[in-house]
């Protein structure tokens, strides 16, 4: 596979260039160091595969791939991203999107992502980039799945098993399959890329998912408390209780 490394970091990119060379699966075509000049080499020697950093110089990696993207008629490459920033993983690294690398990563891990591309080389690598591209863009499609750190770990979460969010002001709480997971993003970053007919925000700092939800009763100041089938309460503001008595049967 034609390999292209965009990479700010000389070092992480020195590294980067000695483990494409030690892959006889890969072929080394270029290095450059940031943005512009990454969408230059891509449309120079149309790579198969791209190691690509999100925060450069120029333009960042998500930009890159927005105006690769641009371009119905353009052959794109699968793309790992090495990132120090989890929540770009939350924003716009949905699980059918090739993987990436979070920094600092071992060679093992490199590794792996790498035969991931391969397993994957039967696909046009289109559908990851278009996704990538839906995230971020104006009107997103809703999320399917989110990346989370757990202890060391990344862990794959399937939205539609989210049983509820929760957060302050700066954290948010993701509760499925009896398991919760905190991540440093708001719960206004989820709200607006969750589905509206799956997903209802019941107050400021709750959004529950109504597959999960037992029953609504009204409290003694005619306010909804919507309680969900492993026992958690949360009161909907009068807003919003409102409008789901307006929409009930």
């Amino acid at each position: 596979m034609r390999t292209l490394i965009a990479e700010d970091e000389p070092l992480a990119r020195e590294g980067l260039v000695e483990w494409v060379q030690a892959m006889p699966q890969l072929s080394l075509v270029d290095a450059v160091g940031d943005g512009v000049r990454a969408l230059a080499a891509i449309e120079e020697h149309q790579p198969d595969l791209v190691l690509m950093d999100i925060q450069m110089p120029g333009m960042t990696g998500l930009q890159v791939l927005r105006a690769l993207a641009s371009d119905p008629e353009r052959r794109l490459p699968a793309v790992i991203f090495t990132t120090a920033y989890d929540e770009h993983a939350l924003t716009a690294f949905e699980l059918h999107a090739v993987d990436y690398l979070l920094k600092p990563f071992a060679r093992d891990r490199f590794e792996e992502a790498v035969q991931h591309v391969i397993a994957q080389q039967g696909n046009t690598g289109a559908e990851p980039l278009r996704a990538l591209e839906a995230a971020s863009s104006e009107s997103p499609e809703p999320l399917q799945r989110l990346l989370v750190r757990d202890m060391g770990r990344i862990v794959p979460l399937h939205v539609d098993r989210i049983e509820h969010l929760r957060s302050d002001t700066k954290y948010t709480a993701i509760v499925t399959g009896g398991k919760t997971y905190l991540v440093r993003l708001p719960i206004t970053h989820f709200g607006q890329r969750l589905d509206p007919q799956r997903f209802l925000k019941v107050n400021r700092s709750c959004i529950v998912n109504l597959d999960f939800v037992d029953s609504m009763t009204p409290d003694d100041s005619s306010q909804l408390v919507v309680q969900l089938r492993d026992g958690s309460r949360f009161t909907a503001s009068r807003e919003v209780s409102k409008e789901l008595r307006a929409q009930s049967l």
